[in-house]
């Protein structure tokens, strides 16, 4: 039969095949609400209907600024489901950006959580073409607020609707969703996703292989919601019947553990700065997880020693992802080939420390600066590439002009492949330096410096060299309470890698700047230290 893949799809097996199934929510209020994938369609339904009063037609951009929580979810699924496009914005970026973004995305209407009422009432008189703000609330919580035109609740609209809804049927090639980068220069570009690339990637998640998601698992996605659509978590359970565990603006060390034992979490996905939190608080309180037994890592690169804390201490496997928001976002993962099962414990985590293997839908290689492609040896190292069915081929509205070099998606990523297919990132291209003609991979250097027991986090950036153009300058900060010097740290790297490699200098810092996603903001530190003298010049 010709069906078409649409996001609906997703909803209407879940209320069938898994009706009981939970959706546990930490509310912005802080009480947790609870209700199953039946209750959800209903109320999914109820919400479609909501969007026809408000004017949404097919094809509209409908912004939310919310955490991880059962009525995101119904978003998720009204929004696309409907017709109309999805626009998940980020509620950590500038309110010149998110006024630049909604404008340039032509956003209808926003939803968002009350947390962020601040951040609405510095927009609302600026954005061009919202013509309503809706709060995630009910009426009794609803905020009095002058600055911020056609205020209405999310429970009042949701009320005076049925919970019947016919879901169109459309071309699956429809936009579904939309998701701005920050990763590339100039403005925020976006990526518009389509019922197809969505539901065939969410396929991918779903593999064993991949995030090996079923309905045994019950899920806690860190990764926000606006975050490339929670790595498509939100549609993988769904497609699985996985229970899900949203842990709402809560995010910190005490609140997420209290959540994964009360619920009985097996799998999480996050950020490592997250986890870093986490750790700290397991470490620190003689923590254990009773029920998580594995946790997606990815955003930026996983430290070999977080690995090595979460699998030999705590017993939660570690699976190391790559992707981009231009991937939508999953790219690889790295799970064991089963002739790597048996190696001794530091080769099997030298395998984990690189982004893993590429699911199926996506194929990679390396290229040198002049395209030429590089073998796939594991040594030579070139820009990754990309390409799939579920990888833009623009950007939206075309900004950035042509992207796609003979029909690959450059990522800007510096990269290995080894003979099993492994890829590693050795850096971004732009964070790469060169001393000497040669290239020194940042990421190796901060993870040696964060399997140092009193370094809380470690970025690796080029400082200016009069006679090797750059070397490596190591910013640090100490985890609380720990005493290290420059000369230990350097140390540190004796016999861990080639001696020409090792950082010239190491400063301390208090913080090292995060960007919205979580990632460290190279820019920022280059900028801080450009003025920076290398001993002995």
């Amino acid at each position: 039969m010709q069906q078409p893949l649409l996001i609906s799809s997703l909803l209407r097996h879940a209320e069938r095949h898994h009706p009981e199934q939970q959706i546990v929510s930490r509310r912005v209020e802080g009480d947790i609400h609870r209700y199953t994938f039946r209750d959800m369609a209903g109320r999914v339904r109820q919400l479609a209907n909501a969007l026809n009063v408000l004017g949404i037609h097919h094809g509209d951009r409908v912004a939310t600024l919310a955490w991880n929580g059962y009525r995101h979810m119904e978003l998720y699924y009204a929004v696309s489901g409907s017709g109309a496009v999805l626009h998940t914005l980020n509620p950590r970026l500038h309110p010149d950006q998110v006024v630049w973004i909604a404008d340039h995305a032509e956003d209808e209407v926003l939803f968002f959580d009350l947390t962020f009422l601040p951040l609405i009432e510095a927009i609302a008189p600026r954005v061009k073409t919202i013509k309503a703000f809706v709060a995630l609330t009910d009426r009794s919580r609803m905020p009095a607020s002058s600055a911020v035109p056609n205020l209405l609740c999310y429970e009042d609209l949701l009320d005076r609707q049925p919970d019947h809804f016919d879901w169109p049927t459309f071309d699956e090639n429809t936009a579904s969703s939309l998701c701005y980068t920050s990763g590339t220069t100039g403005h925020p570009k976006g990526a518009l996703y389509s019922h197809r690339s969505t539901m065939l990637h969410t396929y991918a998640v779903a593999l064993p292989d991949a995030m090996n998601v079923s309905a045994r698992d019950v899920i806690l996605p860190v990764v926000p919601m606006f975050h490339v659509n929670a790595w498509g978590l939100p549609y993988a359970a769904c497609m699985t019947g996985a229970r899900l565990v949203f842990p709402g603006p809560f995010l910190d060390g005490k609140n997420l553990h209290e959540l994964f034992e009360a619920e009985g979490v097996t799998m999480s996905a996050g950020v490592p700065t997250v986890w870093q939190g986490l750790l700290a608080h397991v470490e620190a309180n003689n923590l254990k997880f009773s029920t998580m037994r594995r946790t997606v890592i990815g955003g930026s690169a996983c430290p070999p020693a977080m690995m090595a804390t979460f699998q030999d201490r705590y017993d939660v496997a570690v699976l190391h992802a790559w992707g981009m928001t231009e991937i939508s976002p999953l790219g690889t993962v790295c799970t064991l080939k089963p002739q790597q099962q048996g190696l001794p414990a530091a080769q099997r985590l030298a395998i984990q420390a690189k982004q893993g293997r590429a699911v199926y839908g996506v194929d990679l290689k390396i290229v040198d600066d002049e395209g030429r492609e590089l073998p796939h040896d594991g040594k030579a190292a070139g820009e990754l590439m990309v390409r799939g069915p579920w990888i833009i081929s623009q950007y939206f509205k075309g900004d950035g002009g042509q992207v796609l070099v003979d029909g690959w998606f450059p990522t800007g990523d510096v990269a290995t492949i080894d003979p099993e297919g492994f890829m590693q990132i050795t850096d971004r291209s732009k964070d790469v330096i060169k001393s000497g003609g040669e290239w020194i991979g940042s990421i190796d250097l901060e993870n040696i410096a964060m399997a140092h027991p009193a370094v809380a986090m470690a970025a690796c950036i080029a400082a200016p060299h009069p006679k090797w153009d750059e070397r490596p300058l190591l910013v640090v900060v100490k985890k609380p309470g720990a005493q290290v010097s420059r000369t230990d740290l350097i140390s540190f790297y004796e016999g861990r890698i080639a001696k020409w490699w090792t950082p010239d200098d190491v400063v301390f810092v208090d913080a090292i700047p995060l960007g919205a996603t979580g990632k460290m903001q190279k820019n920022k530190l280059r900028e801080q230290f450009r003025e920076h003298r290398l001993p002995g010049i």
